[in-house]
């Protein structure tokens, strides 16, 4: 994959020569370089936030062909409802541990890179942690993008879809949706949580005809069984507005960060997919007519 390399010193960049995957399964360490952390005290960083004139922000980075299509700004929130075994982001977990950055601040970064944008096809993705812990902040930095005319996505497990607005979702142009399993108790294994919110917002968003991305995070032992695969690939393909799957190979990365937090990691020994499982999954999805990655 091509990589556009904005000259700015400010911005934080990955090069890829191999796609990353996204989300919940990609590091996120870029920090807060090159934004102004907002100096208000705690009763007025709190009423801003209840505005969604400040958010907590986790880290930024200028990448190209991982969370959606193009070079986009992504910007990493703090906080998630979650619990998944292979977050790769733990330290985005808790919202106290994200700098309180403006929503202005964050929109004249991200005006910066309008003309990247625009050669490239790409835009701003709103990422975590969960961005919809932030639902006040985040509709207002997507309404303040599209003013800007640039294109808007903002990747989610789903679990919080109730917590976007209609209003929202009108300055949304892609949903990245990480479908984490396809039955319920491998769900809440995996996450803690139950599946039907995930499944709920999916269905809103294919009657809206919001375009959407799936993500399904491919981890043996936990989330490989053919039957859970087939109940994802079948809940898929009922979505009019699906227009890519990708398949995300489990991997290590991340295990540092729950190291270093004092935090268990359960999937320790848990080893990659091979190529053999991997394609096998990806033609349970292509068996549905899906166009899988």
């Amino acid at each position: 994959m091509s990589v556009v390399t904005p000259h700015d010193a400010g911005a934080p960049v990955i090069e890829l020569a191999v796609p990353l995957v996204g989300g919940s399964h990609r590091r996120a360490s870029a920090g807060t370089a090159g934004l102004e952390v907002s100096a208000a005290d705690r009763s007025t960083r709190f009423a801003q936030m209840r505005a969604g004139e400040l958010g907590s922000l986790h880290s930024w980075e200028l990448v190209t062909a991982v969370d959606g299509p193009g070079t986009r700004m992504t910007a990493f929130l703090a906080g998630c409802p979650l619990r998944c075994l292979y977050c790769h982001n733990p330290d985005t977990l808790e919202m106290r541990h994200g700098e309180p950055v403006t929503a202005v601040e964050l929109l004249a970064r991200l005006a910066r890179y309008r003309t990247i944008f625009e050669v490239t096809g790409g835009g701003l993705t709103l990422s975590g942690g969960e961005p919809l812990m932030q639902p006040a902040f985040v509709r207002r930095v997507l309404r303040g993008a599209k003013e800007l005319g640039i294109h808007t996505a903002i990747d989610t497990s789903g679990y919080l879809g109730a917590h976007c607005s209609d209003e929202m979702l009108d300055d949304v142009d892609l949903v990245l949706l990480d479908v984490k399993s396809g039955d319920p108790e491998t769900y809440r294994r995996v996450t803690g949580h139950e599946l039907a919110p995930t499944l709920d917002f999916g269905r809103r968003l294919a009657a809206r005809g919001t375009e959407t991305w799936i993500r399904f995070v491919l981890v043996p032992g936990l989330t490989d069984d053919e039957g859970n695969v087939d109940a994802v690939a079948e809940y898929v393909a009922t979505l009019g507005s699906v227009s890519r799957v990708e398949i995300l190979p489990f991997h290590q990365m991340g295990r540092d960060k729950w190291e270093s937090l004092g935090m268990r990691y359960e999937l320790g020994q848990t080893q990659p997919p091979s190529p053999e499982l991997v394609e096998r999954v990806r033609g349970q999805f292509r068996a549905r007519g899906l166009t899988v990655h």
